[in-house]
């Protein structure tokens, strides 16, 4: 019995010994296989748009403020001078004027933009040049026929209220009641980089709507007009968006699209647009004479004040503008103001450019009296100037 129990007991020793090996191997197995398995990947979440912003959705803006841009088409026809002698004096002198000979020549001009229904009754208002054409100007003997297109199809002819080149606007009515409007925005709260949308009719394509922001604000000199203080925009304005609409994210009206800087004549990011503080002031003035009525202190020329004109002067720095040439029956010239001046102050503000003083002039209330400040010989001199009308005043 006892080499039995003993072969029994071996047997077990080793069947246990080779379970042990048997585990043992699993489990070295299974922990090679651990280290050799990649860790799990990191799932990271994409990043929000700071401040938890979305890209904007302007479908509803456009939904509310199409209906109130139409398309407006002008024809006008222009004289024109016909004679190779118009302007020889030396031809003139002899044989009179050359139209007297060769008669004048006279031709259509046409030209299209857009426009803003700005109220339910019927106006409309626009840019001067989508009016007037190339020449700016209106012949009082033949008005231009202005028809302007809704965006329900409609067509009807137009009546001009009043333009106002100075500003490159004009102020239609027609007979309709009920129209689409846009409410105006607050143009002074605009902050540059502010989305906007500019509406219009660029190539004739009606309700054309592009999207861009706010460049710049108060751009002046720019050549346009002649008081300028504009909104400066990269939303694509194009040629027949002139007269459009620029609005803001909650469907506000705060700019009228007037022109592009090209070199090409097509879109290159910068468009500008007249502020709708300064149209809707034009609007009411138009509306309600028929003109728009600024101040004036006559006719006074202007420039700007270089680093060696100022130390010559006596200027501490270049601020201010240099008075070059006047006319003697001004109201400037009346108040003391003369040649070789230099204008610092105006009403209490700090004059910068020549664009500027002329925007305060111009803003002054008619029949006041305006402070002005000098600097005359290096000593500063404080004038009082009369705000007069600058209706029928002299501009040479």
């Amino acid at each position: 019995m006892r080499p039995r129990r003993l072969i029994l007991a071996l047997l077990l020793l080793a069947c246990g010994f080779a379970a042990g090996l048997i585990i043992t191997g699993r489990l070295r197995q299974t922990d090679d296989a651990g280290a050799q398995q990649p860790p799990a990947p990191t799932v990271t979440a994409p990043a929000p748009v700071a401040g938890g912003a979305t890209l904007p959705d302007f479908s509803r803006v456009a939904e509310r403020t199409v209906p109130a841009v139409a398309n407006i088409s002008s024809l006008q026809v222009v004289r024109r001078e016909n004679s190779p002698f118009a302007n020889d004096p030396f031809f003139q002198f002899f044989f009179g004027d050359p139209d007297d000979l060769f008669g004048p020549r006279r031709d259509v001009e046409r030209s299209l933009g857009s426009g803003v229904i700005v109220s339910s009754d019927g106006l409309v208002l626009t840019n001067n040049h989508v009016v007037t054409g190339e020449s700016g100007r209106i012949s009082l003997r033949q008005l231009p026929a202005v028809s302007v297109a809704l965006a329900d199809k409609r067509e009807m002819e137009a009546q001009i209220v009043g333009v106002d080149p100075a500003t490159d606007l004009a102020l239609l009515r027609i007979r309709a009641r009920n129209l689409p409007t846009i409410p105006w925005g607050d143009s002074s709260r605009l902050r540059v980089a502010e989305w906007v949308l500019a509406i219009g009719n660029p190539f004739q394509l009606n309700q054309t709507v592009t999207l861009g922001i706010i460049s710049a604000l108060g751009r002046t000199n720019v050549g346009i007009s002649t008081y300028e203080d504009f909104i400066q925009t990269d939303a694509a304005i194009n040629p027949g968006n002139s007269g459009g609409a620029l609005v803001n994210a909650r469907g506000e009206l705060v700019g009228i699209n007037t022109a592009i800087f090209s070199q090409s004549g097509g879109y290159q990011g910068i468009g500008f647009a007249v502020p709708s503080n300064l149209a809707r002031r034009v609007v009411a003035d138009l509306t309600q004479y028929g003109e728009v009525r600024r101040g004036s202190i006559g006719y006074v020329e202007i420039a700007p004040l270089s680093t060696l004109m100022a130390e010559q002067l006596g200027v501490d720095a270049t601020r201010g503008v240099l008075v070059q040439a006047m006319r003697r029956d001004s109201s400037a010239y009346g108040g003391g103001l003369r040649p070789g001046d230099v204008i610092v102050d105006f009403n209490g503000t700090a004059i910068t450019d020549g664009g500027q003083l002329s925007r305060l002039i111009q803003d002054a209330r008619i029949g006041s009296t305006a402070t002005v400040t000098v600097v005359r010989e290096g000593r500063r001199v404080q004038l009082k100037i009369p705000i007069q009308s600058s209706t029928n005043q002299p501009t040479r």
